[in-house]
């Protein structure tokens, strides 16, 4: 075999490794995210929940408001993206996967940079989770809200009366 024929196989050889890390990453449904990424890909769509997958220790003392405390036994539906913050990158990514072994197919952001990293984006998408509806009165605005996808007994059911 030529030279020139060897160092074509070794560069296909690299692309078809390159194409199938991707395939499967892509497939798993888990993207480790930095800040700047994460407020790029959360503007127009607000995730479903926040899963926290720190310590006991680390959420005792800096709790993240909103957020699903993780646990194996944890039952979510994601009707749209889900964040998992942990200590460590690879903890969140650990996360993800399980997650998304449970939910193939679903966008699963695990934040690089931990708790600090996600209130960052937090600051940054606090202008979007709230807004005006179209005709409503100025002074009534709609929330979204956070972490609707755990699934169990709701915390409240909102009813109306009919106007007689």
């Amino acid at each position: 075999m030529k030279q020139s024929d060897r160092s074509h196989c070794r560069r296909l050889a690299i692309i078809l490794s390159a194409a199938f890390f991707w395939m499967t990453s892509v497939h798993a449904g888990v993207v480790l995210r930095n800040d700047v990424e994460l407020k790029h890909a959360l503007k127009s769509t607000p995730p479903c929940c926040v899963i926290d997958a720190r310590s006991a220790e680390s959420q005792r003392k800096h709790p993240l408001a909103d957020a699903l405390r993780y646990r194996p036994d944890l039952s979510i539906i994601p009707t749209a993206s889900v964040i998992v913050v942990a200590d460590r990158d690879r903890d969140a990514m650990k996360v993800g996967m399980a997650l998304a072994g449970q939910h193939p197919g679903k966008t699963i952001y695990a934040v690089k940079g931990g708790v600090v990293a996600w209130e960052s984006v937090l600051k940054s998408l606090s202008g979007v989770s709230s807004s005006r509806a179209p005709g409503m009165a100025p002074g009534i605005s709609f929330v979204i809200p956070h972490n609707t996808c755990e699934t169990g007994t709701p915390l409240q059911i909102l009813q109306g009366k009919p106007k007689p």
